[in-house]
Parts: structure tokens; sequence; C-alpha cells
């Protein structure tokens, strides 16, 4: 069982504690253990052997124990238990599909990240030179859309002043692509949150709902139908909306949303914020047999949040799903066709 093991464990267990809302602060402590796993890569074994496991920052007695059990068997009888008794998601019509093997290594960029442009605490500059520093080839900056004002989201005018920063920002970055792009909210009626003229402008439209979540499920399915089927539209993302423990996120007819964004060359997300983790494994695999690509990203709203996707790339394993199915594991030159088809 290696660092990047485990850390897949941890994280997975910190996501279905993130269920239940009384576990919030346990749940935090199994994902800032997975980070520092993936982070430093510790020798578990020889750890574990030393009984020194509790010396990795955040590990305390409590998941020192889950460590301890799969360095000697290879398996969490705790994960186990909360699997068991995780409410199930997704619709059972669909086939599973063959079981994928993803890695954050293997992603070439990221598409969905924030600036101070809008709500991250961090510039154009220092989003991409960490992007580049993880080995990513491109970085996507969608900045919010101007309908929540609290996160001061970007008009036209911003966007273009915002093009010019990112041409800087690639100026001292040689070999970074810098992707335009925004996350434009899904207003209520299925249409967005900017002009096509605007939104045709732009290299990556990542459409998410944010607002009127509870809506009743024939209604949002209308909404989610057509949101996807807009010719601007790239991503939908974190697809429910949904934040673990605090907001079960919106409720719709999955299957048929996932078949109309099929259709109409729409992926669908993966979003790896810890708080999120939407689309689920089950709702993922769904998506997958209903032919739609996907994207694994971090929603990062500072440089270190990019470390989200090495805790959450396990969602992309366990729901089946391979890097061919992945936008973000496409080389440039590939991204870009897909893109702009």
């Amino acid at each position: 069982m290696n660092a990047a093991d485990a850390a897949a464990v941890l994280a997975e267990i910190a996501y279905l504690l993130r269920h239940d809302a009384e576990q919030s602060f346990r749940s935090r402590a199994f994902g800032k253990a997975a980070t520092t796993l993936h982070r430093l890569q510790p020798d578990l074994a020889a750890l574990r052997a030393e009984g020194r496991l509790e010396t990795i920052d955040g590990v305390g007695s409590g998941i020192a124990k889950v460590l301890v059990e799969l360095v000697d068997t290879g398996r969490s009888t705790y994960l186990d238990k909360l699997r068991s008794e995780a409410p199930q998601e997704t619709p059972q019509q669909a086939a599973p599909i063959a079981a994928g093997g993803v890695e954050a290594s293997f992603l070439r960029g990221d598409l969905h990240s924030h600036t101070n442009w809008s709500d991250g605490g961090s510039t154009v500059y220092e989003m991409a030179r960490a992007a580049q520093g993880r080995g990513y080839s491109y970085l996507a900056i969608t900045d919010h859309s101007p309908r929540i004002r609290v996160v001061n989201g970007l008009g036209p005018e911003r966007l273009h002043a915002q093009a010019e920063e990112i041409r800087r920002a690639m100026e001292r970055l040689p070999g970074m692509t810098i992707l335009r792009g925004i996350e434009v909210d899904i207003l209520e009626d299925g249409s967005l949150d900017l002009a096509d003229e605007t939104l045709a402008e732009l290299d990556v439209v990542v459409a998410s709902p944010h607002v009127k979540l509870k809506m009743e499920r024939e209604a949002m399915t209308e909404r989610m139908l057509r949101a996807v089927e807009s010719p601007h539209v790239d991503i939908v993302g974190h697809p429910t909306g949904r934040r673990l423990g605090s907001r079960p996120g919106a409720d719709y007819d999955f299957e048929a949303v996932f078949r109309h964004a099929a259709r109409h060359g729409t992926a669908l997300e993966m979003d790896c914020d810890p708080a999120r983790m939407d689309l689920s494994p089950e709702l993922a695999r769904l998506a997958a047999a209903c032919g739609c690509r996907l994207s694994l990203d971090s929603d990062a709203h500072a440089p270190e949040q990019f470390a989200y996707v090495d805790s959450g790339a396990w969602m992309a394993r366990q729901a089946g799903i391979g890097p061919e199915l992945l936008l973000n594991c496409l080389e440039l030159p590939d991204l870009l066709k897909v893109l702009r088809s």
C-alpha cells in the first residue's frame, strides 16, 4: 500500500463522511491527511514498522488506525462500512463501463479555476505558474459571471480587460497556454448569464447551477436540458450544485440530461473541491454510460487547491472512467479541436 493508494482511501472516507453534517470535522481531518500523503509521499510501511504513523502531519490516532490496517491488509474495514451505509445516488438502468485507471498525473491541464478577478485569492500569473509547476501545459481561467454579486463576477468589459492580463501572464510562462474562460450561471429558465456574443469569444465555457437548486424535478430537468444544448457550453460545472453535508443539490432526470448532453457534445464535470465532489462516482458512471465526456477539475480558488485532483481522482477510478473519456487528459491541440467542434 503506497502513499497515493492510501490517500485515495482517506479521500473517499472524507467524501462519505461529508454526507453527514455531524461528521464535518472528522471529514476535514481525513481530507487533510489525504492531501498530506499526496504531497509528502511518506514510506508508510517503514513508518508502520517504527510505530511512527502519527508523526505524519494531520494523522491522529483514528486515522493512524486506518493506515495500519491498509499497510497490513491492503483494505479498510472502516471504508467498507461507510460504503455499505451510503445511500445510492444513481438510477441503476445504465450498465457499468469498463474499469478505468485515472491518476492525477495523467491530466494535461485543469479546465475550472478562479482568480482574484472574481472570488479567487491569486492573480492569473500565480495560478498559471502553479499549474505549470504541476506539469500542466494549459489552464482555463473560469472566473464567475455577474449573476452572483458577492463573487464579483465578470461581464464583457472585465472579460476583455482580463484577456490582457492573460496575454501578459503567458509571455512570462513559456510553454504554458492560458485559456480564456468563464463559469457562467445557468439561470432558472436554462438560459445563461452572459450573451451569446460574449461567450463565443471565449475558449472554455463552464456552465454551472448555483441558485434555485430546490426547483421541482420536472422544471429543473427542463432547465438543465436547455443549458446543455447551448452551442457555447463546453462543460457543465458541478452538475448538481451540492455542497456535501450542507446542501443536497438539485434533483432532475439525470439520465435524460446526460444523454442530451452527449448528443450536443457537452461534457460533465467531476469537481474535486472537497466540499463538492460533484459529479459523484455514481453519477459520473451514469454520465459515461450515456456517452458523455467528463472533465476532472479542481475548481481551484488558490494555487495550492490544484492538489484537489490528487485526492479526487479516486472518483474517476471508482466510476470506471479511463483517461480516454476525460477532456483534460487530452493534449492541447486535441482539446482545442474538441472545444471548437
